[in-house]
């Protein structure tokens, strides 16, 4: 798979701070930040040619797009143009929150799960948004009192936009598609870790939550991750909650509790039956031999 082009890295709270941020790529620059960061939204406007993989599809570009990308959904974007011309802006969701004009932003179906994430375009069309984004990445480094909702204003005019435009069918997922769906699944597994305070709670704890996030039934994630890797969905989730209830246990004094209420479990009698059947010991026993 071909990965896009990397660039000097940002300071890590940059985004955070500021809340947006706004590039141009094309062939001669350096490319697009690799943010580790998982809580921004991203709004794309690609001329080229490309392929998206989103979800278990597989979208397929041919000349002007525009692309929403959600934190909950993972994807890839592979360029196949030569020559190709991108803007793309990142943003908190604090920053959309930021005036009650921003509504139609917030409710927008682009960003929810299961919603259409990419757009064609015409010239006449990619050209009234590309204008848009012009005029954001003028605006971001200006001094304007009022630069937050001028912004805001025009993600908004984006987003209707948007919305007159038929989305881009999702065709047949390219080569095997259970392995696609694994891959997203242990994709989505992973990024709820590692718990790095008491308040974070896991929000994905079942199959079923999974299968909701992806926009598949839950049948067909299990039977895919089971002809994959051999296991099932269920076992995957428990025995990556366990190690992180191993880490913790191990590298924080949190209470057992604590540790429970984080990993997801509405009661801690229930976490630490859970916990002895897998691991063979009590939580407590497990941390206390370690300490030994």
């Amino acid at each position: 798979m071909k990965a896009e082009p990397k660039v000097k890295r940002l300071q890590p709270l940059d985004l955070k701070l500021k809340g947006f941020r706004m590039y141009e790529v094309h062939p001669s620059s350096p490319g697009i930040p690799d943010y580790s960061r998982r809580d921004f939204y991203k709004i794309c406007l690609f001329s080229g040619d490309s392929l998206v993989h989103y979800a278990d599809k597989t979208l397929f570009v041919r000349q002007h797009s525009l692309f929403f990308a959600t934190p909950q959904i993972p994807y890839s974007w592979e360029i196949e143009s030569t020559q190709y011309t991108s803007f793309t802006c990142l943003f908190t969701e604090n920053f959309i929150k930021g005036s009650d004009r921003s509504k139609s932003l917030q409710e927008s179906p682009f960003f929810k799960v299961g919603g259409s994430p990419l757009f064609t375009l015409d010239d006449q069309a990619y050209t009234r948004v590309k204008v848009l984004f012009q005029q954001m990445l003028e605006e971001q480094d200006s001094s304007y009192v009022y630069q937050d909702e001028l912004i805001r204003n025009y993600l908004n005019l984006i987003v209707h936009q948007a919305h007159k435009l038929q989305p881009v069918p999702g065709s047949t997922v390219a080569g095997n598609a259970a392995s696609r769906i694994s891959t997203l699944f242990l994709d989505l597994l992973e990024r709820q870790f590692p718990i790095d305070n008491r308040q974070q709670q896991l929000l994905l704890k079942n199959p079923q939550d999974f299968a909701q996030r992806l926009n598949i039934h839950v049948n067909h994630l299990n039977r895919s991750v089971k002809q994959i890797t051999g296991q099932s969905t269920r076992d995957h989730i428990a025995e990556r909650i366990l190690a992180e209830a191993r880490a913790l246990l191990l590298h924080t004094d949190w209470p057992i509790a604590d540790i429970a209420f984080a990993l997801g479990f509405d009661y801690a009698n229930y976490f630490i039956q859970c916990f002895k059947r897998m691991q063979g010991v009590t939580p407590h026993a497990f941390r206390t031999a370690a300490v030994v």
